[in-house]
């Protein structure tokens, strides 16, 4: 079985962990985030941003999408602080937020590829 047998609270490592836990907000607010990558095409649009700053017809040509579909997933992945943009122009460009979202995504995959 994979679950106690008996009831036997060890008081001494749930107050450990109590003491070691974030508050519900930071939780709340990372649950969110994995909310937000739980739908594969934003996936796939990370991947191919954790590779190369792309515009918006780029993205949709590689995910032989619209580009109002992408457009859309961009707004909730840059709602969601995953994605940044930089303007050239007439042209929009974008990439992942920070490192810490690559290393986010890069530690997903060595997860799933192990």
């Amino acid at each position: 079985m994979d679950t106690c047998q008996v009831v036997c609270v060890n008081q001494e490592r749930v107050e450990n962990a109590k003491k070691k836990m974030k508050c519900d907000k930071v939780l709340f607010d990372l649950a969110e985030i994995f909310k937000i990558l739980g739908e594969p095409t934003r996936v796939k649009i990370l991947h191919a941003l954790s590779k190369e700053e792309l515009c918006v017809c780029d993205i949709a040509s590689l995910l032989n999408s619209k580009q109002s579909a992408i457009s859309h997933q961009l707004r909730l992945l840059r709602a969601a602080k995953i994605v940044k943009f930089r303007k050239e122009g007439k042209m929009v460009y974008y990439s992942l937020d920070d490192e810490h979202i690559a290393n986010l995504f890069d530690e997903g995959i060595r997860h799933v590829e192990e």
